[in-house]
Order: structure tokens, then sequence, then C-alpha cells
């Protein structure tokens, strides 16, 4: 993901008015290959899993956060009305009305996406692997806090954040940590996240509903972990892999280019630090790679006519092939597993497409982390030091853009403030 999901439901939103959207084929044995590879993941759910839900006492829930994605076809339109209802990521006039049209307009042509990665978003089987791998392992690891259990909490796909914490009131545990799906904060992907959390426990405390049990498990937060070394290590792992299947008389001639997900200069000139932390893990990764390959960070997935973090992936791409470099690497450095700004933006539209009468002698993507073994070792470390650490709310978290405007933005601070001075009071 940072910015994992954003493309799949923003997808023809601007397009649709402005009509720049090229919809592709897979034509060539790559595409093919990672196709392939979004199958691997191991199709559970997160309520059946028995490792996950044999353990009936939770003390610890683990809430994994994302936007989600269409698990098959016919849930794209559902998929995309929830997106394009959601004014922390886009703002329409009349939303309420237009949002759900446009959902509809543009269903077809992205159902045509899915279909050329397998028929849906395997996203959802990948948190899955994610969490049942980190619950097994924590348990073992700090079995003081156990037993664990992973719930999965999408923005705009079920289970909902709702759902997560319908069930979540149902175990009982005694603590909760919210844990971003996405290494680097985004405030329209993490942040959006906790908009709708502050929302929901803000409606629930009006209602004077379920305020008393909300308050009995300890809620804190992972935001951001751009420098973990789970994820530095298995990315640097991958992208050395996938150097060995260039041509040995090439490899010291290989360009790395590390892709984000880009987003809106409007947001940030606001002071969104996604692209900041994107940075670091790029450097972190260069740093242990002792520099040996050129590199550059290029932002993938821009649509419409509004200026976005440039430069654009697909135009580096041709430049760099043009000023005479022949071996390129992807490293998708924003998305922690595969999805369809993997398997189709890069791998068919980019790998595929975009060279296919280009003077290029490989160009090859690097997989995401995935289930990577190394990457489920970082993730554990994270939980273990988060809850080592103490800190229930990081200063960072609780700091907004210092351009920022937005109500809601202010509203979810003051949320976390409040929980966080509730929470020391009952630790006293």
């Amino acid at each position: 993901m940072a910015i994992g999901q954003l493309r799949d439901g923003r997808i023809g939103l601007l397009a649709e008015i402005n009509s720049v959207m090229k919809w592709t084929t897979i034509t060539n044995s790559l595409s093919i290959h990672r196709r392939q590879m979004s199958t691997t993941a191991t199709t559970t759910n997160n309520n059946d899993n028995d490792d996950n839900d044999g353990n009936k006492n939770v003390k610890t829930a683990i809430l994994m956060l994302n936007m989600g994605g269409p698990k098959t076809i016919a849930d794209v339109e559902p998929f995309l009305r929830e997106l394009f209802l959601d004014n922390d990521i886009i703002r329409l006039p009349l939303q309420k009305w237009l949002g759900p049209f446009i959902a509809k307009r543009r269903t077809s042509k992205v159902a045509k996406k899915y279909s050329e990665i397998g028929g849906g978003s395997p996203l959802h089987d990948w948190t899955n692997r994610q969490g049942s791998l980190l619950i097994e392992r924590l348990n073992h690891k700090r079995p003081q806090n156990g037993p664990y259990k992973y719930y999965i909490g999408f923005r705009y796909t079920s289970p909902s954040l709702a759902e997560a914490f319908e069930q979540i009131e149902c175990d009982k545990p005694e603590r909760v940590i919210a844990f971003s799906q996405y290494a680097q904060y985004c405030c329209n992907t993490t942040g959006s996240s906790l908009n709708q959390m502050a929302k929901y426990f803000q409606n629930e405390k009006k209602q004077n509903h379920l305020h008393q049990q909300k308050s009995s498990f300890h809620l804190s937060f992972i935001d951001r972990w751009p420098l973990n070394n789970g994820l530095i290590n298995s990315f640097i792992e991958l992208i050395n892999n996938e150097i060995e299947q260039f041509p040995a008389n090439s490899r010291d001639k290989i360009l790395l280019l590390f892709t984000a997900h880009s987003l809106p200069l409007s947001s940030v000139n606001v002071g969104d630090t996604y692209p900041m932390e994107v940075s670091g893990t790029v450097m972190q990764i260069m740093h242990q790679l002792q520099y040996r390959y050129p590199f550059r960070l290029v932002w993938q997935s821009k649509v419409g006519p509004v200026q976005w973090q440039a430069p654009p992936t697909d135009d580096v791409i041709k430049g760099f092939i043009e000023k005479g470099h022949r071996n390129l690497l992807l490293i998708p450095i924003s998305f922690i597993n595969e999805h369809i700004e993997t398997l189709h933006e890069l791998d068919i539209e980019y790998c595929n497409e975009l060279v296919a009468k280009l003077p290029i002698q490989m160009i090859r993507r690097c997989p995401t982390p995935n289930d990577h073994p190394l990457f489920i070792d970082g993730i554990v470390e994270l939980i273990d030091k988060h809850i080592e650490s103490g800190i229930d709310i990081s200063p960072q978290l609780l700091l907004q853009c210092p351009l920022c405007n937005k109500q809601v933005c202010r509203d979810t601070r003051r949320w976390l403030q409040e929980l966080k001075q509730q929470q020391q009071q009952q630790q006293r």
C-alpha cells in the first residue's frame, strides 16, 4: 500500500470527467507470471481461521487497517460507491448523489481491470495471511500479552471497521492495537481510517449506547513504520533476488526505480508527511545496499489534470530508456501486498505495454513483501516493541498538518488527545 489502495477506488473519477484513462489487456508472459503470483496468498477468512478464532479469551486484539478492495467482480460497484462517498479522500459537489453516479459509470471499466488480474483484488487474502502469521508468532514470542487475535477493518469493503469493532466487543480483549497496513503515513489512507474510527467512537458516545464498553479495552495505535527492519530487509532480499534474474553482464548497469503511489500536490502542500516517509524507506534500503546501483524515487497512479507529486513512473521509464538505460527494476515501495496497482498498473500497463516498442533489454518488477519471512519477523517485532514502549498514541499522530483546515482532522486529533488523557488517568 503508502497509499496502498487509493487508485483502486479513485480510478476514473477525474478520468471520467476528462476522459484520460486508458484501459489495457494482458498480452505477455510477464503479466501472466504476476497474475499467478497474486493467487499464492492462502485464502482464509479472519472469522474462520483456526489459529485466529481458536483463542476464545482474547487478551490482545490486532486491528489491521486498510482500504480494502473488491474480492469479486460483483463487489466492484459497492466498493467504488463507498469510496466516492468518502469526502476524506474525494471531495465532490452534491457528493451523496454524484458519488454513486460516478461509481456506477466506472464499474464496467474498473471491473475489466480486475478481471485481468484474476477476477478480484487479492488484498483480503494477503491481509488474512499476514494476520494469521502475525498472531501465530506473537503467541510464541510474547505469550504474556496473549492470546492474540487479528481483526480486519477495511474502509470500503467487508469486513468494515464497524464490523471489526462489533466482533472485538464480543471477544472483550483487554487491549486493541490499531495497526495501519500502510508503512508510510498518509492523510488519505491511514488518516482516513483514523477519521472513520474517531467518528465511530464519537457517534457511539453521543448515543450513550456503547460508551462504557468502548472504555473497557485499552486502545493504542501503530500509525507509521517506514524504517521497520522487516520492511527494509524483506525488500532488500527481494531486490537482490530480482537482480539475479538479469544477465550477469548487465547487473552493474541496473537502474532501480522505487515507485510509490502519488498524491495531489494540494495534499503535499498542506504538510502531509507521506513523501518524506517514503523517501526515508528508500534511503534506508539504498544505504544497506551501499548505493551499488543508481536509483530514483518515482510516483505512480496519477489520474486527471490536477498537479500530482512527480516525476510520474511511466514518464521516468520512457525518459531513462531514451537516455540509454536498458535494464530497469521497479520496486513498489509503498505497498506491502499485491493488488491492482502492482498486478495491473506496474505489470501490465508499464512492464508490458509501455515498453513493448521501446529499446529495452529487460524490465522487471520486484514483488511486494506479502508473507516474506523477514517481513513477518518485522511486524512481529513492531507489535512487540509497541507494547513494550507503553506509548499508546505517538506525538506525531497528534499533530495535524500545519496548513490543513479540515474539521474532521481537528475532530480526530481532539478525540485522540481525549483518549490519551483518559487512558493515562485509568492507569494511575
